[in-house]
Formats: structure tokens, sequence, C-alpha cells
């Protein structure tokens, strides 16, 4: 199971990484500012490495400093990486991890665009992370481990990357109460971020278990119908976009995609308030020293 939900999750977004959805189009743009960018942090990166993904903006709770190292947790793109990048400076260094190939190719061709120096991009899942104990000073991650199998791993691997005292910025999503069944068995609710979402409880629960303190899950009481939109764009163009913008994006009436666990999440999301069981929430924790 753990394997069939990892392989839905890399044609999901590998579709996306491979789409033209950028900072460009209106309704892309639009969901990022909705989920806390503003329009100078968008402006300030390449269009390209934001594709509307997020359900938060974590770099804005970090507190990074100049010539601190940063990870990214399901990086993308790389939006999340270069702006953190900007924060630590050329004596820091910002690495994004993610699973999917076409999306670490579509980073790493950002990172160029963008020239910038203080950068990497790792391929691994993230209960693996391709990186030294205690060589981190910060984690950060956007709408990614509600997504991961395992999670008590990747909160262990967190906190065994993390020097000590290091601290955890992240924005996900999670539940307040239970989803209801059909939306909690259906695999395209998982890849769309919601069925695999932990209840608050268990997430600050799992967190205090892999050794961190001072942990903190605060509802940002942001409407989950704007990340839903960009969810069912299934790598193509969101139904926010006027017709115009659809033509230049990659989908056109004779040109739709194919992959029928978006039209089954749209589906679901018209027959539930997702906001009555989910929210997007900011998750603050520091290591043990």
């Amino acid at each position: 199971m753990a394997e069939q939900i990892l392989e839905s999750v890399r044609a999901k977004y590998g579709a996306v990484a491979e789409s033209a959805l950028s900072s460009k189009h209106a309704g892309v743009t639009a969901v990022a500012e909705a989920f806390g960018y503003t329009a100078e942090e968008l402006r300030s990166i390449p269009a390209a490495a934001n594709m509307g993904l997020s359900c938060g903006n974590p770099t804005a709770t970090a507190h990074l400093r100049s010539g601190e190292v940063v990870v990214d947790l399901g990086s993308g793109g790389g939006l999340d990486v270069f702006l953190a990048a900007k924060m630590v400076g050329p004596e820091g260094r910002a690495i994004g991890i993610d699973m999917t190939p076409a999306m670490i190719e579509r980073a790493r061709t950002n990172a160029v665009a963008g020239g910038y120096a203080n950068v990497d991009f790792f391929l691994s899942t993230i209960d693996r992370i391709p990186l030294p104990d205690a060589s981190v000073d910060c984690v950060i991650s956007n709408c990614v481990l509600n997504l991961a199998p395992d999670k008590p791993a990747v909160f262990r691997e967190i906190a065994r990357v993390l020097k000590p005292g290091g601290r955890v910025a992240i924005s996900d999503i999670a539940l307040k109460q239970e989803l209801p069944k059909e939306v909690a068995e259906s695999m395209a609710a998982y890849v769309g971020c919601i069925a695999g979402a932990l209840r608050i409880e268990e997430y600050r629960d799992g967190l205090l278990a892999a050794d961190f303190q001072q942990v903190e899950i605060v509802d940002s009481g942001k409407d989950l119908n704007a990340y839903a939109k960009v969810e069912n764009q299934s790598g193509c163009c969101s139904p926010a976009m006027d017709e115009s913008s659809a033509e230049s994006c990659c989908c056109s009436k004779e040109k739709k995609p194919a992959d029928a666990l978006h039209t089954d999440l749209k589906m679901l999301l018209t027959q539930y308030d997702i906001n009555t069981a989910a929210a997007s929430v900011k998750v603050y924790a520091i290591k043990a020293k």
C-alpha cells in the first residue's frame, strides 16, 4: 500500500512538474497569495518555481538567519528553497529534497535561471534524507508531510539531521476531526493532501515522540477550497483561469488531462466541506539539546 501511495504521488506531481504552470498564470499566483506569499516574494524568484501547490508560507515563520543551513522537504520547483536562499545569504545553504525526478529537474533548471549559488536539490523520499546527522539549522516543508506514508519515520529523520536546538517550521494540512469515510478511503483525496493528514493531536504527539520540544500547531484559518482548486489541475490548468490563460497553459478543449484521480477528488470536494474536518496549519518545534 505504501508503495502504491508513493507511485500515485510521483505520477501526480510529475505531471505538474512537466506542465507550464507558473506564477505567470493568474490562478496559480492567486492560490499562492491566498496561502501567505506576497506579490513581491513571488516576483523575486523564477516564475516556474511556483506551481500553486502550497498550503502556507513556511519561510515567513522560520526566522532564518544569515549563514544558516535550511532544508525544505518536498521542495517541488524550489519556491521555498529560493526564498530561503535569500534569507540565509551566500554564507548559508538552502537544500531541497524531493522524490519526483521531474520536480528535481525543474528546480535545478530554475536555480540556473535565477543564478542561485547557495542551493542544492537531492532526489530522495523525505523519510531518508541524504544529509549527515546534526548538519541542519532549520527544516521547513510545505504541504508535503501529509503525503508521507510513514510519518513517524519522517519525524525521526528531521530530528536526526537537525542540530541540537534546531527548529522546524512547517506548513501542512492536519485534521480537526475524522474525515467522512468516502474521503478518508479515497486515493484521490490522499494524493490531494487530505486523506493522508494526521489529526492535530497525533501530529503533536509524533513530534514529541521524535525528541522535539515546544511543539506548537496553529490553525492558520486559510480556506482549503483555494488549495483544492490547484489540486484539481492534474498538471494542467486551474479552474480559476480564464479561457485565454488555459490556452496558453497546457490544456485546451481538445487536450484534457487523463488522470482520473483529480476528477474523483473534485467530485468529493463538491460533496463535502473539507474545512469542517481539515485545516491549513503552521507547525513549530525545537529539537531537544
